[in-house]
């Protein structure tokens, strides 16, 4: 199944926060201290509403990233790259605070969750959550074993939340990571995963990634950057560029795009 070209972020049926909007597109724009003005300001405004929080930890995770430089193509394209890389550590300060907002972002949706437990923002916070973890924890501590425990559930909830409301784009995500990524480990660990609930379904992973690619709001940049990925794997250099170069122009101050770029010239 070939991948198709990503379009620029559609407006998807479920409506967004304009204010936590605006702080992922400073925070995918690498303006990572506005961001976090951002989501402070929201929380505070706020303080009963998890999005806020999940937020600021996506903010302090996405630093950490560009810090250590993780997002870069060929630590995800070339494989032995990804398994050579020098161990890194995570700034002490950072990880507090990453910690400290996840752990408060839990908690105001599971309060929330308690009295609605059909919630879609609750659940979706949830979502996030696991997979802001599921990250720090493989692409960080290098701890893969224990990050598939945290995306699979995060993909298990992002389905309840699905089947709640389709429309809920941003949800895709978890759906599309954990069947893109899986499907490419070797096939006797595809089939241990498998066995032991993960899904590893390549088409269906970029199936979901483009719905959140398309339709997303928070999440769209983040999946579009993770279909160029795919492009690449897939030696479809052409559309890899398409992607990295809608999203430099988009995101004029976020480097990582325009140092993709020149590698694929």
């Amino acid at each position: 199944m070939g991948l198709v070209v990503c379009l620029p972020c559609l407006a998807g049926s479920v409506t967004a926060i304009p204010a936590v909007e605006s702080g992922y597109r400073q925070m995918y724009n690498l303006d990572f201290d506005e961001a976090h003005k951002t989501f402070e300001a929201w929380e505070r405004d706020h303080p009963n509403d998890p999005m806020g929080t999940v937020s600021n930890a996506a903010a302090y995770l996405f630093a950490e990233f560009d810090r250590l430089n993780i997002l870069h193509s060929e630590f995800f394209v070339e494989d032995s790259m990804f398994r050579r890389r020098p161990k890194l550590t995570a700034d002490p300060a950072s990880r507090k605070a990453f910690d400290g907002e996840l752990e408060r972002s839990l908690q105001l949706a599971d309060a929330t969750l308690a009295r609605s437990p059909r919630d879609t923002d609750a659940l979706f916070v949830k979502i996030m959550a696991l997979g802001l973890r599921a990250d720090f924890v493989a692409l960080i501590d290098r701890h893969y074993m224990d990050s598939l425990n945290v995306m699979k559930s995060s993909r298990s909830m992002a389905e309840q939340l699905l089947a709640i409301e389709p429309n809920y784009f941003d949800a895709y995500l978890a759906v599309g990571v954990e069947n893109y990524l899986l499907s490419l480990k070797p096939a006797p660990l595809r089939w241990f995963l498998q066995m032991n609930g993960a899904e590893t379904d390549r088409d269906r992973g970029i199936q979901n990634l483009r719905l959140t690619a398309e339709k997303g709001h928070y999440l769209c940049p983040y999946a579009r950057l993770l279909l160029a990925v795919a492009a690449l794997r897939n030696k479809d250099k052409a559309q890899a560029r398409e992607i990295l170069s809608k999203l430099a122009v988009e995101f004029p101050r976020n480097r990582l795009y325009s140092e993709e770029l020149a590698r694929l010239q």
